[in-house]
This record gives structure tokens, sequence and C-alpha cells, in this order.
């Protein structure tokens, strides 16, 4: 069976915008947010806030190439940038005096990828 990719029209255009930035601004970070992107939706990747407060400083800025779930506490005032939030992790984020915002909104602040740290 051939391996296709993923479907949906957005995240395909947000892959293609993540490799042309990182051939563009040399940022290896694109490139490997992009390839995570690119797989399956069952091996994509799922992250708990409270393991994000666990791993980053505060005032970090946080990618996770898929989805972040609302399970435990985030005390740390950080940026996480991702695929999709759950609402309850929006919330907690928001809540902590942090921001959520999607991985077009940082390619678009950041597009050397400078300081950016990718949780998985």
């Amino acid at each position: 069976m051939k391996r296709t990719g993923p479907t949906n029209p957005y995240l395909r255009g947000l892959i293609i915008d993540l490799e042309i930035a990182a051939r563009k601004q040399d940022a290896p970070v694109w490139k490997r947010v992009a390839e995570m992107l690119s797989k399956p939706t069952r091996k994509r990747v799922e992250v708990n806030v409270g393991k994000i407060n666990k791993l980053v400083e505060d005032g970090s800025t946080v990618v996770v190439p898929g989805k972040v779930l609302g399970s435990g506490t985030i005390t740390k005032k950080v940026t996480v940038a991702a695929w999709r939030f759950t609402p309850a992790a929006r919330t907690k984020i928001e809540a902590a005096g942090g921001r959520a915002i999607s991985i077009y909104e940082l390619l678009r602040e950041n597009p050397k990828g400078s300081g950016v740290v990718i949780v998985v």
C-alpha cells in the first residue's frame, strides 16, 4: 500500500510552508517539525501540559508537532505552539500567563526558529 501522508489540506499546507522556511532560513527545527507532522495520525505526538511544565523553563517557546492535552498543571509562563489544543489545555496555558498559538503564528513570529524547543 502506498503511503499518502496527511489528507487535511491545512496540515499539508503547513508542512509545505515549514519545509520552505527550513530551506530559506536554514532552520533545521522547522524541517524536523514538518517531518513529525507528516506521520500518520496514530503516530502523531500528544503531550500533556504537565509534561511541558516539567521539561521547560519559564519564558520558553515550545512547539508540539501534534496535540496538546489538558492533563496535569502548568505554572510557568511559556509560549506553546501546536497543531491542535484541547480546550482544557488552552485554558490552563493561558491561566498560567502563557500563550497557546498555532505553528503558523510561531513561524511568522520566529522564521529562523531560534530558541524554539520541540517537545514530544
